[in-house]
């Protein structure tokens, strides 16, 4: 199993792009780069370094799940993976029945601190304008 502290905010990683979510006062939607950014400001880093530590915990977390370890980030969340069972559908363009095969799937189940964190970070309501006389 591989255990990783982490003092993030909020964050979602499918392995080939991640996005952050910082709940302000507007929603304000983080990619990769401004996540690399951010690392290097906080940390004292150089960008150049700073993508290299989030490339090795992105690599790291698919590499665990690749080989079925579950990766646990304390305070924030786990990694896992999941046995998808196979299912039949129905196809929109023809209407025949199709059988989806069974799969595995990765899955994030958030951590108390990261819902606390969540649960207590809601939207400020809009300030009402003055009405013009």
């Amino acid at each position: 199993m591989l255990n990783i502290i982490c003092s993030l905010s909020i964050i979602r990683l499918n392995f080939k792009y991640v996005e952050i979510y910082i709940m302000d006062e507007e929603d304000v939607k983080v990619n990769k780069s401004d996540l690399v950014k951010a690392m290097a400001q906080k940390t004292g880093k150089t960008q150049k370094d700073a993508a290299k530590s989030v490339e090795a915990v992105i690599k790291a977390v698919e590499d665990a799940l690749a080989s079925g370890e579950k990766v646990q980030l304390i305070g924030f969340g786990s990694f896992e993976v999941r046995d998808r069972k196979a299912r039949k559908v129905i196809s929109p363009a023809d209407g025949k029945e199709l059988l989806v095969p069974a799969t595995k799937v990765p899955a994030f189940k958030p951590g108390k601190d990261l819902k606390e964190a969540v649960a207590n970070n809601k939207k400020k309501p809009a300030k009402k304008k003055a009405a013009k006389k």
